[in-house]
C-alpha cells in the first residue's frame, strides 16, 4: 500500500517545517490537489506557491488537477518535476489526448473519477492509465465524510483492471483514516491519499507511520 498525504491539510503558514518532518517520513509521495473555483467549488493553490513546494519536498509529486482544461498545464506541472499528473475524466473532452500529452511531457498519466462517474467508462482507455483515482467523497473541501459505496467501485475497478489488463494503480481521496484505509486495502486500493488523518494529528510522521503499514 502506497501512501500519499494531501498538501491541502498542510499548516501552509509553515510549509518548510511541514516538508522537513514529511522527507523523513514514510510517505511515498506528495498528493496536491490544484482547485480553480470553476471544476470544483474551491480555490487551493497555483503554480508559484506548487514551485516553493517542489523545492521543499524530496518525495514525488502526486499532482491532481481539480481544474477544468487541464491540458493546458501540462508543461507547467512538468516543470515541477512531477512524477504523476492525474486529471478528471469529466473535465477532458478529449481524454485520449490528455493522457497522451502527459505521457509525452514524461509523466505518468492518471485519471479520476467523481462519485457519480461509474468506473466503465474507463473502459476503452484504462489500459493506457497508469493509475486511476476514485474520489470517495465529492471534490473541493478537506475534511468530508468517506462516502461508503466507493468500496463497491474499487472491486468493479479492480474487475476492469483484471479485464483489460491494465496495470494502472487504484488510489483512493477523501475520508481516509485508518477505518476506512483497511476496508480500502481489503477492497482492493493500491494507494491511499489522506490529509486530515495525517496532517491533522498530534503526531503527523506517526501517523503516517500507521496507514503505510496498513
Amino acid at each position: 500500500m502506497l501512501l500519499s498525504p494531501s498538501l491541502l491539510s498542510a499548516n501552509f503558514g509553515n510549509l518548510e517545517a511541514e516538508m522537513e518532518w514529511f522527507n523523513r517520513s514514510s510517505a511515498d509521495w506528495l498528493h496536491i490537489d490544484v482547485m480553480d473555483g470553476v471544476f470544483v467549488p474551491n480555490i487551493s493553490f497555483g503554480f508559484p506557491v506548487l514551485k516553493h513546494v517542489a523545492r521543499l519536498c524530496s518525495k514525488p509529486l502526486d499532482v491532481h488537477l481539480m481544474i477544468v482544461q487541464p491540458e493546458k498545464f501540462v508543461n507547467e506541472v512538468k516543470a515541477l518535476g512531477a512524477y504523476l499528473m492525474n486529471v478528471h475524466y469529466e473535465a477532458c473532452t478529449h481524454l485520449h489526448r490528455v493522457v497522451g500529452q502527459i505521457h509525452e511531457a514524461g509523466m505518468k498519466a492518471g485519471v479520476t473519477l467523481n462519485p457519480a462517474t461509474p468506473v466503465g467508462v474507463l473502459e476503452d482507455i484504462v489500459a493506457d492509465l497508469d493509475l486511476v483515482l476514485l474520489m470517495s467523497v465529492n471534490p473541493g473541501f478537506g475534511g468530508q465524510k468517506f462516502i461508503p459505496h466507493t468500496l463497491e467501485k474499487v472491486r468493479e475497478l479492480r474487475a476492469l483492471l483484471d479485464k483489460t489488463g491494465s496495470r494502472a494503480l487504484i488510489e483512493i481521496d477523501g475520508g481516509v483514516n485508518m477505518e476506512t484505509g483497511k476496508l480500502l486495502k481489503e477492497a482492493g486500493a493500491d494507494v491511499l491519499v489522506a490529509g486530515n488523518a495525517i496532517f491533522g494529528a498530534p503526531n503527523p510522521a506517526q501517523a503516517c507511520e500507521e496507514l503505510a503499514k496498513l
